[in-house]
């Protein structure tokens, strides 16, 4: 005996306006008694202090309380018989009630401290004697088109330069001495379905480049009591530049964010979400090679990087 729960939608994606649409395909040896069929929607925003980023006091809070966004059920098929073979009961379910927009939708999001989470779960109650038949599957909410703000994004570019008077952590002798220039523009304002864009120019280096990468980071910040805790960390790397690259060459910067580990920049009461772009230069030596696990966000000797802000949007 199978159950199965299939959505209308291969790519999952639903807007709280619509209806969550899909069938629940039940395969058995044998006919089956249950007392209902049932399909509840749920999605909460749940939220978490680690130890590491709290205090002692703090850490025993552990996971809190999640905000509830959405909790809804319906009977699709009363008490009765399900004969033998496949069984396909269709469904619709609203996922914002029609006589009230109370409800805010926040966009799926799955991050380290804080995920947006959306469930369809399949229940067939069954007497004591037998276990409840039950199957659950994700779906993703990404914002109404017509709850989105007009606005144009900024076609303007953040212009950077990285050099080692710009740096604020200590960096190998020959790179202090020597120095370094690499200048260029970035997007701090991006569309979810677009790129992070922008273009990069190594002008001078005495010291030999081994990569270049766009590293993308949250900040991701949550209220617990009077106090507010705050942890950033990594989402995506990607690499640029390999190996010690011609001077003055222009280089294209395209970075897509990932989908489900991004969402729009999201300042709310009880949390936030927000995230960082950041330009990181990395230069040939040999303690590189022995520190080839060194924790992104702690800056190296051989390291050389500028952080921005970024808003990342959803554009209709």
């Amino acid at each position: 005996m199978s159950i199965d729960l299939k959505l209308s939608r291969s790519n999952r994606i639903y807007h709280p306006s619509e209806s969550l649409e899909g069938k629940l395909i039940i395969k058995t040896h044998s006919s089956i008694s249950h007392y209902g069929v049932r399909i509840t929607i749920k999605g909460s925003v749940n939220l978490q202090v680690r130890g590491g980023s709290a205090g002692i006091v703090e850490s025993f809070y552990g996971v809190i309380k999640p905000i509830p966004i959405v909790n809804r059920t319906i009977e699709v098929k009363s008490s009765g018989k399900i004969g033998s073979g496949t069984t396909e009961i269709p469904f619709s379910l609203n996922l914002r009630k029609r006589d009230e927009n109370l409800e805010r939708f926040y966009e799926t999001y799955h991050g380290a401290n804080i995920s947006i989470q959306y469930l369809a779960t399949a229940d067939i109650t069954r007497g004591y004697l037998h276990k409840a038949l039950s199957a659950t599957v994700e779906f993703i909410v990404e914002s109404d088109k017509d709850d989105l703000i007009q606005r144009s994004l900024s076609p303007e570019m953040v212009i950077f330069y990285i050099t080692q008077d710009t740096q604020r952590h200590p960096l190998l002798p020959e790179l202090k001495s020597g120095g370094f220039r690499v200048t260029g523009k970035i997007s701090t304002q991006c569309s979810l379905s677009g790129p992070i864009s922008g273009e990069l120019t190594v002008e001078a280096s005495a010291v030999p480049i081994h990569s270049i990468e766009i590293q993308l980071f949250r900040v991701e910040s949550i209220l617990l009591g009077e106090k507010i805790v705050t942890e950033t960390s990594l989402v995506q790397k990607t690499q640029i530049a390999d190996g010690d690259i011609c001077r003055n060459l222009t280089l294209p910067i395209y970075v897509i964010p990932p989908r489900l580990l991004t969402c729009p920049t999201t300042l709310a009461g009880p949390f936030s979400v927000e995230f960082k772009v950041a330009i990181v230069i990395s230069f040939q030596s040999e303690l590189s090679k022995l520190n080839k696990k060194a924790d992104p966000r702690t800056p190296r000797l051989w390291l050389a990087m500028e952080t921005l802000p970024l808003e990342l949007v959803r554009t209709k």
